[in-house]
C-alpha cells in the first residue's frame, strides 16, 4: 500500500453500500468513521488538497462520496459536483457542464468575454456566432470560476466515477487542478477494477506537491457488518449458514451481497434458492426479461446519460403516461427510479447489464430511434454511428458536421473521436485522417496525431491538402524541439500552398520561426519578408500584423536593429480579441524589442500585459514562453530572485504541458549562470539563447 493510502474496513470504520436514493442514515457508523474524509476537509480548508476514494464495483464508493459531500456542505464548503455515467453516447464537456450548472450567474458574468462565451458553449446556451472556442480557453474559464468562488468560501469539486469522464472534461480538470490556489478540495471516486487502469493519473501529474493527494480504499465488509447491513436494508435476517454463503460468494462486496440476499428473499418460498456464481448472472436474474416494450424502455434508458421520461416516450413512440407504466415493474424491483422526469438506474451495473445483454441488432435499433429524436448534432451523430454497421453517406456527413460543432465548442478530443468513428465505419479518407490528427494535436495527443499523419503524407498527391498536412507535422516536430526537421517539411509545403495565399503566409511565418530557432537567421529573414509581401497583397489585417511581427523579430536577429515603422504598423493592425501564437504576436515582439534595447521597465509592463492575455485565453504553451521572456527581463533588470521564481514557473509549465522545453531550459540556465552557478548552467546550456528567439 502506498504511503498516504487508507483502507476503510467495516470491522473498524464503516459499513456502506452504493445505491441511488439511500439516505445517509443507512450508513452504519463506527467510532472512527470517515477519519480520512475529515482530515481531507480540514486540509482543503487551508490549501489545495485532493482525495480519491477507490474500490471495486459496488463496494460502496458512492455512499462514502455522498456522505463526504454532505459533510463538506455542513462545514461551509461550496460544492460543485458531477456524477459521471458510462453510457455509450456522451456529449463533450458533459461532466464539466454538471459542475458549472449550479454556479451563480454573477460569477460567470464577471469573467472576461472570451471565457464567458466558452462557459456558455459548454452549457449549450450560446449561439453559433463568433470565432471557435479553444479548449484552453474553456479550461481557463473553469479555473477562473473556481478561483472566484474560493475567494469567499472553501470549495469542493466532487466527481463520482471519474473513470468515465469524457476526455474534454478531463482535460479541463487537469488544467484547473494545476492552478489550484486557495481553499479548494478535489474529491473523486475511482473504480479500481483491474481492467479500468488508473483514471486519476492526470490528477497526480497536476497536483505534484507532497501531501496534496490522499487515497482511500473502501474495502470489503466483514461477515458481521454484512449481517447488520442486510437486516437494515431488507428488514429480515438469515440463518448463519446462509449469511456465510452470501459472504463467500460476494467476497464482502456490499452491493453484491444485497443483491444475493434480495434473490434469496424473493425466492424464500423455495427450500433452497439457487444463487448465481457471478455478478453478471445476478444482474440478469434481477433484471429479468428484456423483451417487449418494457425492455425497450430500459434499453433506451441505458443507452444515454440522464434519460428523461419524455425522451423515452419519443423513442418508444408512445405517451409519457404509457412510458411510466412500462417502467413501473422495473421501478418496483428497484432497478430504476424516476427522479422528477429523469430515469436513473439504481446502480451503474444494472444499466451496464441491460445494455451489454441486449442483442447487437436491438442495440443498433435503439440508437437509430434515439438518433431520430435527438437534436444536439454531436449526440445525434454518435447515435447514428452506433446504429450503423457500415458506412453510409448520411451518417458520415453527420459525424463530420458534429466534429465541426465540437471543435467550435472547444472540444478537439471529441471532434477527433467523431471523425475516427467515421473512419472506423468505412469513411477512411486522407482528409479525415488529417482533420482527426489536427484535432488530436490540439487536444494534446501528439502521439496519435503523428500516427495518423506520417503514413498519410506519403499517400497524398501534390496540392493544398498535402500542404496543410506538411504544416501540421512541423507542429509536432516543434513540440519535440526538432526545429530542423520542421523547417524541412515547411519548405516542402511551399510548393503545395502557392495557390492558397493565406496558407502559404502561415507556412512562410512558421518556416521563418523554425529557421530562427535553428540559427539560420538569413533564411529566416528572407521568408519573413516574403510572408509580409504576400500578406500585404492579400490584405488581411490580422495576417499583416503577424507577418510584420515575425519580420521585425527576424530583422533584429540578423543585426538590422528595430524596424520601428513596421512594428508600429503591426501593433496598429493587431486584433487583441484573437489568440495569436507568441512568435507572431505584435505586442509580445514589441515588449521584446524594448527589452533588447534597454527599456526594461517598459518591457516588463508590456510583457506582463501579454502574460495576462495568455492567462485569459488559457494559452498554455504561449504562457510558458512568455514566462521565459519575463525571466530574461528580470535578469537584465538585475532582479535575480524574481528571475529564479519565474524560471522555475516556466520550467514547471513546460513539464506540465509537455513538448518543447527549449525556452524553459534556456532561462533556467541563464539564471544559474548570472547567479554564478556554472555547474548548473552548463548541463542546461545545450539550448542556446539564440535558438529561443531572445
Amino acid at each position: 500500500m502506498a504511503r498516504g493510502d487508507v483502507v476503510i474496513d467495516s470491522d473498524v470504520d464503516l459499513v456502506c453500500f452504493e445505491m441511488v436514493g439511500v439516505e445517509s442514515s443507512s450508513v452504519i457508523r463506527r467510532s472512527v468513521e470517515f477519519r480520512a474524509i475529515t482530515d481531507f476537509l480540514l486540509s482543503a480548508e487551508r490549501h489545495p488538497s485532493a482525495l480519491v476514494i477507490e474500490g471495486e464495483t459496488g463496494i460502496g464508493k458512492t455512499t462514502v462520496w455522498l456522505e463526504s459531500v454532505e459533510q463538506a456542505r455542513q462545514r461551509g464548503f461550496r460544492v460543485l459536483s458531477a456524477r459521471v455515467g458510462q453510457a455509450e453516447s456522451v456529449l463533450a464537456y458533459a461532466a464539466l457542464a454538471d459542475l458549472l450548472s449550479g454556479v451563480e450567474h454573477e460569477v460567470i458574468a464577471g469573467l472576461p468575454e472570451v471565457q464567458r462565451l466558452a462557459v456558455d458553449r459548454v452549457l449549450l446556451r450560446a449561439s453559433d456566432g463568433g470565432p471557435p472556442t479553444d479548449q484552453h480557453t474553456v479550461a481557463a474559464a473553469f479555473a477562473s470560476v473556481v478561483d472566484r468562488i474560493a475567494v469567499n468560501v472553501p470549495l469542493l469539486v466532487a466527481i463520482d466515477d471519474v473513470q468515465w469522464l469524457d476526455p474534454s472534461s478531463q482535460m479541463v480538470l487537469a488544467f484547473a487542478t494545476r492552478r489550484l490556489n486557495g481553499r479548494i478540495g478535489v474529491l473523486a471516486t475511482e473504480r479500481c477494477d483491474p481492467d479500468c487502469g488508473n483514471a486519476m493519473t492526470w490528477l497526480h501529474l497536476s497536483l505534484s506537491r507532497p501531501g496534496c493527494i490522499e487515497r482511500v480504499r473502501v474495502g470489503p465488509m466483514s461477515l458481521g457488518g454484512m449481517h447488520t447491513l442486510i437486516s437494515a436494508r431488507l428488514g429480515r435476517t438469515f440463518p448463519r449458514p446462509t449469511m456465510v454463503r452470501i459472504f463467500e460468494i460476494s467476497g464482502g462486496n456490499p452491493f453484491y451481497a444485497l443483491e444475493l440476499a434480495h434473490a434469496m428473499h424473493v425466492g424464500s418460498s423455495r427450500a433452497q434458492p439457487s444463487l448465481p456464481a457471478t455478478l453478471a448472472e445476478l444482474m440478469r436474474m434481477r433484471i429479468g426479461s428484456l423483451e417487449g416494450e418494457a425492455g425497450d424502455a430500459l434499453l433506451a434508458a441505458a443507452a444515454v446519460t440522464n434519460p428523461t421520461v419524455e425522451l423515452l416516450a419519443q423513442v418508444l413512440d408512445t405517451t409519457v403516461e404509457r412510458t411510466v407504466e412500462l417502467l413501473e415493474e422495473s421501478e418496483n424491483k428497484g432497478i430504476v427510479a424516476i427522479d422528477g422526469n429523469v430515469v436513473r438506474f439504481s446502480h451503474p451495473l444494472l444499466a451496464q447489464s441491460v445494455y451489454t445483454d441486449a442483442r447487437p441488432a436491438r442495440r443498433r435499433a435503439t440508437h437509430r430511434s434515439l438518433a431520430e429524436v435527438t437534436v444536439l448534432p454531436e449526440l445525434k451523430a454518435r447515435h447514428m454511428a452506433l446504429a450503423a454497421s457500415s458506412a453510409d453517406a448520411e451518417t458520415l456527413k453527420a459525424l463530420d458536421s458534429a466534429a465541426e460543432v465540437a471543435r467550435g465548442r472547444g472540444a478537439p478530443a471529441a471532434a477527433a473521436e467523431l471523425i475516427e468513428l467515421a473512419i472506423a465505419l468505412g469513411g477512411n479518407t486522407a482528409s479525415r485522417r488529417v482533420r482527426a490528427a489536427e484535432h488530436h494535436f490540439k487536444a494534446g495527443d501528439a502521439q496519435r496525431a503523428r500516427a495518423l499523419l506520417e503514413p498519410t503524407i506519403d499517400e497524398l498527391q501534390p496540392g493544398l491538402l498535402r500542404g496543410i498536412t506538411l504544416n501540421l507535422m512541423p507542429g509536432i516536430h516543434m513540440f519535440d524541439d526538432r526545429f530542423g526537421e520542421a523547417a524541412t517539411l515547411l519548405k516542402r509545403a511551399l510548393g503545395d500552398t502557392e495557390n492558397n495565399p493565406a496558407v502559404q503566409i502561415q507556412t512562410l511565418m512558421w518556416l521563418a520561426f523554425t529557421q530562427s530557432m535553428s540559427g539560420d537567421f538569413d533564411e529566416s529573414l528572407r521568408n519573413a519578408s516574403q510572408a509580409v509581401t504576400h500578406a500585404e497583397e492579400l490584405g488581411f489585417p490580422r495576417l499583416i500584423s503577424s507577418a510584420l511581427a515575425m519580420f521585425v523579430n527576424a530583422q533584429f536577429h540578423t543585426g538590422h536593429g528595430v524596424d520601428e515603422p513596421s512594428l508600429r504598423r503591426a501593433l496598429e493592425l493587431e486584433d487583441p480579441t484573437i489568440d495569436v501564437p507568441i512568435p507572431f504576436c505584435a505586442s509580445a515582439v514589441n515588449a521584446l524589442t524594448n527589452a533588447w534595447t534597454g527599456q526594461l521597465n517598459v518591457a516588463r509592463r508590456q510583457m506582463a500585459a501579454v502574460r495576462d492575455r495568455c492567462v485569459e485565453w488559457g494559452a498554455e504553451t504561449d504562457l510558458m514562453v512568455v514566462t521565459g521572456y519575463c525571466t530574461l527581463i528580470e535578469i537584465w533588470r538585475g532582479d535575480f530572485a524574481e528571475a529564479a521564481l519565474l524560471a522555475e514557473e516556466s520550467f514547471e509549465r513546460a513539464e506540465q504541458v509537455g513538448g518543447s522545453r527549449a525556452i524553459a531550459l534556456t532561462v533556467r540556465a541563464a539564471v544559474a549562470a548570472y547567479a554564478g552557478r556554472e555547474h548548473e548552467a552548463l548541463p542546461l546550456g545545450g539550448v542556446h539563447l539564440a535558438r529561443s528567439g531572445v
